[in-house]
Parts: structure tokens; C-alpha cells; sequence
């Protein structure tokens, strides 16, 4: 049975501690990895965490401390070191127990309780449905993906959430270029709104509904254009150009819901559905999945925006300005009072947004993650604020922000604007690139931090390819199991006392590092840190490969080694899996 060394450590603490001051026995006993090799495997604060309150000098608690450690097997020396930390340097075979540990847990080793089995529900993604997603919604997809796995590794019971925009303008707009792009198929001479959705896409639902219903929903060019304000020239940039464009473009809108009347409908939902089912696909084929697929339209339909509003109101939360309600949203912090009902009755953006988040309380989530892109920062404040103002903890909602990543292809930025139809789509970046180095890639770096996607790189199969490196680092070992040809369930009982170099200790201490790096990396929502410890994993493996044989004819020996590489194998599986990466046996 193995030993759990950090865990280990700190009932040794915890032992001197009673023993010392049994008044401050509930202190937390931290132990951190120093950065240099030379202070020791594990270093504890204990006595500087305790000198303010015992107003004592850090350095006396520390002796005091290690005077009161119990005698270890696993412990070759205790130091005081700095201010008073406590380094503990570990014997050989404990620093080995990481190894069998690995071996004989398997796919669960870095599995921890952090979470206590608590509800956590992640949204992300949950680009509006009026299009293709772009290589930008392609991060938040990775990242919101990644980070799931990872809270799940670390505890948590997560649910998976994707929040569709089905109701308002946007969705309107998206129904209104279906249905001219149908009525251009058949002969209408109708100019097309520069500021309506231009992309194939969009012709390709107007080509489906006129195959499905031939000249059903053509209505005469002059009633569609009936009333609408003309366009301005289309060099025009100022405010009053695109105001214009967009009072043209609002009245075509009216008109078609007027001319189609019931019909409309079914063209809204006919788009609607259309792109939800594409980003469905594009997502699974991505390997990002979700639990819910929650509805905008259900808040209306269950009335819960009206009541959610209402709720505000009663509180005195809401007031009343030029036909219009008003949240104040100043109050908590935010830069101006926010509206959620206009002047015409109707509910804004924001007030359906407070209402989905009065939901997730209501569901019953402990805890609530929104990945949202950097452009919403400041929508913080008046979320925040808004579910405060509802009687409810607003420290149980996290807000990760996402950088939008930036392709290079041939050292040209490429453009991704989905109301003109130039982007370049998610799909078209894994058709290229490939799902593994997609979803590497997109979280390499912090969430927060800008992103420039180096497309040349994440095709390439060199060492400079962090993911390829990885995968080659699994593949080497695979074929290195495979020459061995033994029976990979003994390994666990390997004489794993025979390794002693550098290389392997250093491996050893590394797969050690795994449960730990899980839940900092958990505490911390970044999944970044996951990638970071696989390259570092990698790159000690390949170190050790190109310096040492491991088939060696030292039965022992050879067994031992290959014991560590299975577990070197098996960490770059269960870290792997965490990011939705793959790890081909061959390449």
C-alpha cells in the first residue's frame, strides 16, 4: 500500500504541533515544493504562520517544531531554513512511492476530494446562434471544456452548460437574411442590408427553405421595402451612417414579421435550430459536450424574467425614468444604472441575463463558473450587483474571462467578423490542424492573456511542438511496453529500490507533483498549469530516454525502469484527458 508523502508530512507537523502548542492545533499545515532542489523536497510555514499570534520569532517556533517531528522512514533530514521555514529532505524510497502509486491507482491517481462532491455549473461557449462558431469561440470551448475535466478530476460535481441566445434582436436579424437571401433565390430585387449576415451559411438556409417550400414565403419586393428608411452611401462610417443602417434594417425586420405573419415562425426556428444543430456538431466533433443546452426563450416563457424584475422593484432596486425601468446599478459598483425594461414594454438583454442567473441559484448550485470573452469585463459589476440586490451570495458566482485567440496563417492576421461573413471558422481550424493540437493550443496559456495561435507551429512535428512532443513522449514508452513484451499488472511489485540516477529520481519526484498540480490548478480554474506539467514531464522523460537504456539485462533493473515509464505513460494519459488531448501508442 502506498504512502501519500505530503499527507505523510503534514500529520508529522501536526503531531509536533500538539505536542508544542496544542491550543493552535487547528492551524492549516501548508507544504509547498521549494523552488531549488538544495532547500529540500517540501517546505512548511508553520512558525512563521504562527509568530504574529504567539508573538514569538519564527525562527525559535521553528526549532521548537522540529524538536517535536516524530521519527520517519520516509524522512532523510528536517532543516530551518530562511525566516523559519521547515525543509524536509525525503529518502530515495519515498521519493519512489510517487511511482507505484501511479501504478497501482492508474487512471484515478490525481483524483482528489478538493470538491467535496459539491455542485459547480461552468457555461461557456454560448456564442449566439447566428452562425458558424470562429476560432475565437474555439478557445472559450477549449478552455470552459478543459476546465470541467479538471474540476471533476478535483472533486467536483460538474455540470456542463451552454446558455442559448434564441430570443432578441440578433436572432431576428439572423431570420430576416434567411428569408431575403430566399426571396433574392427567387428574382426579388431587394439591395441587401451591409449590416444583415452575410455568409454563405446564410444562403445556404434560404437554398434549404426554398427547396423545402418552393415560393411559399415570397412576398412582393415593394411590401418588404414598404416604409423603410433609405441607405446611406456605403463609404459612410459616421454614427448617423450607422444609425441609419440600422433603423433600414430594423424596418425590414418589422415588415417581415408583419408579410409573414404566422410564418415567421417557423423561419426564426427553421434558422434557429439550424445553427444550434451545426454548433452542436462542431462542438462534439471537438469533443466539448454539455449537459444542458439552456433555453433564453424559457425565461420569458415561464414568466420569470417579469418576476425576476419585479423582485428588484420590491426591493427598491428599480426605478422608473422616462418610461423606463431602471436598475441601479451603481449602487454596486458599476459605472451607471443599467436598463431592464424600455420604454415600449419590453425587457432588455440584461434583465433576461439576471433572471438566468436567478435560475442557476434556484437549481441549487453551490458554486457558478460563467466563462465569458475579455470584452465583457465590464459586465461584472452589474451582474454582480443585480444578484446581491436579490438577496443572494454573489461571492458563489466566479467570472473567468477569455481572451479571444488570434490566428496567423502565413504570418497574415485573419479576420473574423460573423456580421460580414469573413471569419475563419473553428471547423476549418481542426480540419487543418487537427482536434489534439487545437485544443492544446487554445489553453498553453492563461485564460486571461492574449493568445496568437501559431498555425505553422501546431502542424508541425518537431520538439517546438509542446503537443507533439507530449504525444511522442506516450508513443516512446508504448513502444518501449511493447518491446519489453512482459506483464505490465506486475509492475506494481517491481523492485523499484534499483532506481537511483538522477534522471529517474527526477522522474519520480515530477509524477509526484501530479495530484498536487490538479488541485492548484483546480483552486485557480486554470487548466493552463496542466499543460505546463505535461511539458515538464515530457521533457524529463525524453532527457532520460536519449541518456539511459531500459531493456536492459538486468531483470531487476530493466523491470524497474520500465515500471517508471508506465507511469510516466500513465500520468501524460490522466493529464491528457484533462485537456482533451489524445495520446497515439504510435507515431
Amino acid at each position: 500500500m502506498t504512502v501519500d508523502i505530503k499527507t505523510h508530512l503534514a500529520d508529522l507537523m501536526r503531531a509536533a504541533l500538539a505536542g508544542f502548542a496544542p491550543d493552535a492545533a487547528e492551524a492549516a499545515i501548508v507544504l509547498e515544493r521549494p523552488r531549488q532542489a538544495s532547500h529540500g523536497d517540501f517546505a512548511c510555514n508553520l512558525a512563521m504562520q504562527l509568530a504574529r499570534t504567539m508573538k514569538r520569532n519564527p525562527r525559535e517556533l521553528a526549532r521548537s517544531l522540529l524538536a517535536g517531528i516524530p521519527p520517519s522512514p520516509f524522512v532523510a533530514r528536517v532543516e530551518i531554513a530562511g525566516a523559519g521555514f521547515i525543509n524536509f529532505h525525503l529518502h530515495r524510497a519515498a521519493k519512489l512511492e510517487a511511482v507505484r502509486a501511479v501504478l497501482e491507482q492508474g487512471e484515478d491517481f490525481g483524483r482528489s476530494t478538493q470538491g467535496g462532491r459539491k455542485k459547480i455549473q461552468i457555461e461557456f461557449v454560448s456564442a449566439n446562434p447566428t452562425g458558424p462558431l470562429h476560432v475565437g469561440h474555439g478557445r472559450g470551448a477549449a478552455y470552459g471544456a478543459s476546465l470541467a475535466n479538471l474540476l471533476a478530476r478535483a472533486g467536483w460535481d460538474v455540470t456542463r452548460e451552454y446558455y442559448v441566445n434564441d430570443a432578441g434582436r440578433q436572432m431576428d436579424i439572423l431570420a430576416t437574411s434567411a428569408w431575403l437571401r430566399y426571396l433574392e433565390l427567387h428574382g426579388a430585387a431587394i439591395p441587401f442590408p451591409p449590416n444583415a449576415y452575410q455568409g454563405d451559411y446564410v444562403r445556404h438556409m434560404a437554398t434549404e427553405m426554398k427547396i423545402a417550400h418552393g415560393d411559399k414565403y415570397v412576398r412582393p419586393a415593394s411590401d418588404v421595402l414598404d416604409s423603410t428608411p433609405g441607405l446611406p452611401d456605403a463609404a459612410r462610417a459616421d454614427d448617423e451612417a450607422k444609425a441609419q443602417r440600422e433603423a433600414h434594417l430594423d424596418a425590414l425586420i418589422a415588415n417581415a414579421k408583419r408579410l409573414l405573419g404566422e410564418d415567421w415562425k417557423y423561419v426564426h426556428e427553421r434558422v434557429l435550430d439550424e445553427q444550434i444543430e451545426d454548433c452542436r456538431g462542431d462542438l462534439e466533433e471537438f469533443g466539448v459536450r454539455f449537459d444542458v443546452w439552456f433555453s433564453e426563450k424559457s425565461l420569458y416563457g415561464t414568466g420569470l424574467v417579469e418576476r425576476c424584475v419585479e423582485r428588484l422593484k420590491q426591493a427598491g432596486h428599480v426605478f422608473e425614468r422616462d418610461g423606463a425601468w431602471w436598475f441601479r446599478s451603481t449602487a454596486f459598483g458599476d459605472e451607471k444604472d443599467r436598463v431592464v425594461r424600455r420604454d415600449n414594454g419590453l425587457y432588455t438583454y440584461f434583465a433576461s441575463d439576471i433572471a438566468y442567473h436567478l435560475n442557476k441559484y434556484e437549481r441549487g448550485f453551490d458554486r457558478i463558473v460563467n466563462i465569458w470573452g475579455a470584452d465583457h469585463h465590464g459586465y461584472i459589476a452589474r451582474v454582480k450587483g443585480a444578484i446581491g440586490a436579490l438577496g443572494l451570495d454573489p461571492e458563489r458566482l466566479d467570472i473567468a474571462l477569455v481572451q479571444f485567440a488570434v490566428l496567423y496563417r502565413n504570418g497574415e492576421k485573419a479576420a473574423m467578423s460573423t456580421r460580414s461573413g469573413e471569419y475563419v471558422t473553428l471547423r476549418t481550424l481542426r480540419e487543418e490542424v487537427g482536434n489534439d493540437a487545437c485544443r492544446f493550443f487554445y489553453i498553453m496559456r492563461k485564460a486571461d492573456q492574449h493568445l496568437d495561435f501559431d498555425l505553422d507551429l501546431a502542424k508541425s512535428q518537431t520538439n517546438d511542438n509542446p503537443v507533439y512532443y507530449i504525444q511522442y513522449a506516450h508513443a516512446r514508452i508504448c513502444s518501449v511496453l511493447s518491446q519489453w513484451g512482459g506483464d505490465a499488472r506486475a509492475l506494481p511489485e517491481a523492485d523499484l529500490g534499483r532506481l537511483d540516477n538522477p534522471y529517474e529520481l527526477a522522474l519520480a519526484a515530477r509524477l509526484g507533483e501530479f495530484p498536487e498540480v490538479v488541485e492548484a490548478a483546480a483552486k485557480d480554474l486554470a487548466p493552463h498549469m496542466i499543460a505546463f506539467y505535461l511539458k515538464d514531464l515530457a521533457a524529463e522523460f525524453h532527457a532520460y530516454y536519449n541518456a539511459e537504456r531500459m531493456l536492459v539485462d538486468d531483470a531487476a533493473l530493466r523491470d524497474a525502469r520500465i515500471a517508471l515509464a508506465a507511469a510516466v505513460r500513465q500520468v501524460i494519459r490522466n493529464g491528457m484527458a484533462i485537456i482533451g488531448v489524445g495520446c497515439p501508442q504510435s507515431m
